[in-house]
């Protein structure tokens, strides 16, 4: 069924087929490395929600979930480069094996800052997944541990990922028309 949004995309980058077996692998791969462990799922709101929710039902152990929600970006579409804790965590993590499930890695910037943070509050290990990886924009090392996918420098939206707060609801990952951010 098209979406009423589908007009602002110049291509669906990744279907919900797609999306929805690479969760599946990489609950399969999270299951399998933290067996015997009750790992602490940590998405970045706003833009993991769907990827974490498709997630979590994919990670066959017994596991909880918290939030953070981390501020670099704005309404604009490229990081700023200044985090900004909007909403931490709801527990402490000391001693909890934590995976912070994020939606897309770009530059490195604000993962790298929210990293370090959460290795300050003395976990047994935190561990990143992310849905997509921007490899050719980074600016700082992350080490990431887990990936859906890894693409090219698109400015892409949906299943979670926005543009000033729209596209979320999309059903795929598509790229946007530069002209509906004011790209080239």
């Amino acid at each position: 069924m098209a979406h009423v949004l589908d007009k602002d995309l110049d291509r669906v980058l990744f279907s919900e087929e797609e999306l929805s077996r690479r969760v599946a692998e990489l609950g399969a791969e999270i299951t399998r490395d933290y067996a015997g462990k009750e790992p602490l799922l940590v998405g970045i709101l706003r833009g993991s929600f769907v990827f974490l929710a498709d997630l979590v039902r994919q990670i066959n152990l017994p596991c909880t979930v918290d939030f953070m929600a981390v501020s670099s970006y704005g309404a604009g579409t490229a990081s700023s480069g200044q985090v900004n804790i909007v909403k931490d965590l709801s527990e402490s993590i000391e001693g909890r094996d934590v995976l912070v499930v994020e939606d897309i890695l770009d530059s490195g910037n604000t993962l790298s800052c929210l990293l370090a943070l959460l290795q300050s509050r003395k976990p047994a290990s935190v561990r990143l997944c992310t849905l997509l990886d921007k490899p050719s924009r980074r600016t700082k090392a992350v080490e990431l541990h887990y990936c859906g996918f890894s693409i090219p420098d698109h400015f892409v939206v949906g299943y979670g990922l926005d543009y000033a707060e729209q596209y979320r609801s999309l059903p795929y990952i598509g790229v946007l028309k530069p002209a509906v951010y004011g790209g080239e």
